[in-house]
C-alpha cells in the first residue's frame, strides 16, 4: 500500500513539473512578440523614415503615422467644400514587427491614380488590401486605397513615397495653418453626446471611438487603435448655424452591421459604404461610412444611437 501511495505521489510531482514547464514554456512564447516588438522599436531608425516620407510623424506609442492630406484637391459634396481633415486625410502608420516593422495605410486617390500607384505599390511587395469609395456624389470623386507591408523601415518608406509619385498627392508637408480655423460648434456638448473627447483638427472636430474588443492583424495587435485606423472615426465640419457636414467609420462586427444601418438611417444619417479595409484582421471587421449635412447636435444624437449598437466604449 506504501509503495502504491508513493509511486502516485512521484506520478503527481512529475505532472506538476512538466505543467509548471508547459507554462514556462508557453508564457515564453507568448511573450516574444511583445519583447521582439520592443526591441525592434529602439532598433528602427526612424530619421530614416521620416527623410524618405519627407514629413514627421504622429507618434503614440510604438506608432509612427504620417499623414498625406489631399490640400490639392477641391472636393465638393452636396454644396460643401470638403476639408482635408473631414474625408481627405490619407495617412500611413508605421509598427515596429518581427525585426522590421508593418505599415498600414489608407490613401486618398483620384480615379485616374489608382492604376498607377497601385502598379508601383506591387512592384515593391507592397499588398493591396482594399480599394473603394466613402463618400457619393462627390466632386471630383475620391477613391480610397488601403495598403499593407512588412519589411526594412526606410525600404518600404521609400518604396511609399515612390509610389505616391504616381498621384498629385503633395509629397512636401505644408506648414501648418496659423491660427487654425475655429470650430464653430458646441464641442463641449459633442463631447457629452458621443461619449469621448475630440480634438480639433484642420477646421474639423474629430472623435475617435475606441472599440472593447481587441483587433489583430496577421497576429499582430493593432495598438494604439487610433493611429492603426481601427478606432471607429467620427467628423463635423461646421457648416454654419449650427450645422455640420458629418462622414468618417464604423468599425463593425457581421452582427453590428444590420443594427448600425438602421440607427444611422433612422436618424437621418446616409450610410455611404460598406466593405473591408483589410484581409488577415481578427475578429473579422466592416467598415461602414456615412454623411449628413444638418444641425449638429441632432447628427450627434444620430450618432450616439448608432454607437449603442456597438461593443464601443465611453470615457
Amino acid at each position: 500500500m506504501r509503495s502504491r501511495i508513493s509511486v502516485l505521489i512521484g506520478a503527481s510531482a512529475w505532472l506538476f513539473a512538466l505543467g509548471a514547464s508547459a507554462q514556462a514554456a508557453d508564457w515564453r512564447k507568448f511573450a516574444e512578440p511583445f519583447i521582439s516588438t520592443a526591441q525592434a522599436a529602439e532598433d528602427v531608425d526612424w530619421q530614416k523614415v521620416d527623410e524618405a516620407l519627407g514629413r514627421k510623424p504622429a507618434v503614440s506609442g510604438d506608432v509612427h503615422r504620417y499623414g498625406f492630406p489631399r490640400s490639392d484637391l477641391a472636393v465638393t459634396l452636396d454644396g460643401v467644400t470638403i476639408k482635408p481633415a473631414l474625408a481627405l486625410g490619407g495617412w500611413v502608420a508605421f509598427k515596429p514587427a518581427h525585426g522590421g516593422v508593418m505599415a498600414m495605410g489608407d490613401l486618398v486617390l483620384l480615379e485616374s491614380e489608382i492604376s498607377p500607384v497601385m502598379a508601383k505599390m506591387i512592384a515593391s511587395g507592397i499588398e493591396i488590401t482594399a480599394v473603394h469609395n466613402h463618400l457619393l456624389r462627390a466632386n471630383p470623386a475620391t477613391f480610397y486605397m488601403h495598403i499593407l507591408g512588412h519589411g526594412e523601415p526606410a525600404k518600404l518608406a521609400t518604396a511609399v513615397h515612390d509610389a505616391l509619385a504616381e498621384s498629385k498627392t503633395p509629397l512636401t508637408a505644408a506648414a501648418p495653418a496659423s491660427p487654425p480655423p475655429a470650430i464653430d460648434l458646441d464641442t463641449a456638448q459633442l463631447d457629452q453626446i458621443i461619449g469621448v473627447k475630440g480634438q480639433a483638427n484642420g477646421g474639423v472636430y474629430q472623435f475617435n471611438v475606441p472599440r472593447r474588443d481587441p483587433i489583430t492583424e496577421g497576429g499582430m495587435p493593432l495598438a494604439p487603435v487610433g493611429p492603426m485606423g481601427v478606432a471607429i472615426g467620427i467628423n463635423f465640419q461646421p457648416t454654419g448655424a449650427g450645422k455640420a457636414a458629418i462622414t468618417g467609420d464604423f468599425i463593425l462586427t457581421g452582427e453590428e452591421v444590420n443594427p448600425v444601418i438602421i440607427a444611422l438611417r433612422t436618424n437621418g444619417i446616409e450610410v455611404t459604404a460598406l466593405h473591408s479595409h483589410m484581409l488577415n484582421e481578427q475578429p473579422r471587421m466592416f467598415f461602414m461610412h456615412f454623411w449628413a449635412n444638418d444641425d449638429a447636435i441632432k447628427l450627434a444624437k444620430g450618432l450616439r444611437a448608432a454607437l449603442d449598437k456597438t461593443a464601443s466604449t465611453k470615457s
